[in-house]
């Protein structure tokens, strides 16, 4: 965690601005290969990457990824101050990585101590700020203690004095730097109800945002929606066919582009096949682990949809082919997909041939024609026989003054 000199913190810096990527990399982070676990972890910093080592360590199921995972994680616990996770940590490792590498309680002690001093002091200075009513060296305080608490792992207690700085905020720069902060804080505690509710308070503030400001946003906003399993939403908070600066990045993770150009260009069997490999990856993201399956079957799915909706018949056998998949397996699924009224269509299984239920879009325009015509013609009648009423009563009325 950083924290200026002025008192502003950079906590959301850990989550968001430190995902950059080096320009020359030997080895993607993200590939077929097994984790780079080294080079992934050099992405972040402070309690983000402690959290995603530690996540990896319980879900890789690898003996030796997790004890690389759990000594990088010890050792970045070391530059902080947060004594309840070196324990944790410690305990997981339960000796495995020998000596160097166990409880150092007397580490613990000296942290805590100083930690007292140092809530003490903040204490202190906070209850003086409050006498002296210095709007903004309250908020400083507030913010201060809220970095302190974030810093040991009490995420309740720093959201609450993040929280705090609201009603003392004189700046739009103020209002935006709280609600990154209660942000960031929130994500770690997945409580993304409070996430959604700081982005749109951060949005509103006026003249505030700039461009990172507005990325942070974004990213936060799209880790609520894939929370919340609204996956559109989440993928549009993102773009990245369409966004030029984000194709850069997409050379550091050659294959995450070959899925994305596969599809898009309707190689599915090879689109499917790059996904596969990187699902073990995948599934020990920190945020995505929950959603791969889902998202990894919608994908399918729609690849399907999208193979079937041009032709009029289509050979199951082929079609099978270009999944690699057996033709049995393919009608279970189109079956489905069917039953679910995302296919239009209808399954010849003597003959293995999927016939559309496509409308006759030829028909369909002829009849949408005639139609209009006869809408057309009615009015015109209905026109017609209001102007000869019209000029009926008109007639009548000029013969009666006579």
């Amino acid at each position: 965690m950083e924290v200026f000199e002025d008192g502003e913190g950079a906590m959301f810096d850990d989550e968001i601005d430190s995902n950059g990527v080096e320009e020359k990399r030997d080895k993607p982070i993200i590939s077929s290969e097994q984790m780079d676990v080294e080079a992934y972890a050099s992405l972040y910093s402070g309690r983000t990457k402690i959290m995603r080592l530690v996540f990896i360590a319980d879900q890789c199921g690898n003996e030796a990824m997790e004890l690389e995972a759990l000594r990088m994680a010890y050792d970045e616990i070391k530059k902080g101050e947060n004594t309840q996770l070196f324990r944790e940590v410690c305990q997981k490792i339960n000796g495995r990585l020998g000596s160097g590498y166990k409880l150092n309680q007397e580490w613990v002690d000296s942290v805590d101590g100083q930690a007292e001093a140092r809530r003490e002091k903040l204490e202190s200075q906070l209850n003086s700020y409050r006498t002296n009513l210095i709007k903004e060296s309250i908020r400083m305080g507030y913010n201060d203690f809220g970095d302190f608490h974030y810093a040991h792992g009490a995420l309740g207690d720093s959201f609450k004095n993040y929280a705090r700085t609201r009603d003392y905020c004189t700046t739009s720069k103020h209002l935006i730097q709280m609600c990154l902060n209660a942000i960031l804080v929130s994500i770690e505690m997945g409580q993304f109800a409070h996430v959604s509710s700081y982005v749109t308070k951060a949005e509103n503030v006026p003249d505030g945002l700039d461009l990172v400001a507005v990325a942070k946003l974004k990213c936060a906003a799209g880790l609520a929606h894939l929370d919340s399993k609204k996956y559109k939403n989440a993928a549009r908070k993102n773009k990245v066919i369409d966004n030029v600066n984000f194709r850069n990045f997409l050379e550091l993770v050659p294959e995450i582009r070959e899925v994305i150009n596969d599809f898009y260009s309707s190689r599915y069997a090879s689109c499917l096949e790059y996904l596969e490999k990187l699902k073990a990856n995948l599934l020990l993201d920190i945020h995505l682990h929950d959603h791969v399956e889902t998202l990894y079957s919608e994908i399918r799915n729609r690849a399907l949809i999208q193979y079937t909706y041009p032709f009029v018949s289509v050979d199951l056998e082929m079609m099978a082919s270009a999944f690699k998949t057996s033709v049995t397996e393919l009608q279970k699924e189109i079956a489905v997909l069917i039953t679910q009224d995302q296919i239009q269509a209808r399954i010849d299984s003597h003959n293995k041939i999927l016939y559309a239920r496509h409308a006759d879009q030829r028909n369909a325009t002829f009849q949408r024609v005639l139609q209009t015509g006869n809408e057309f013609d009615q009015d015109v009648r209905a026109l017609l026989l209001r102007a000869n009423i019209l000029k009926y009563e008109n007639s009548h009325k000029g013969s009666r003054k006579f």
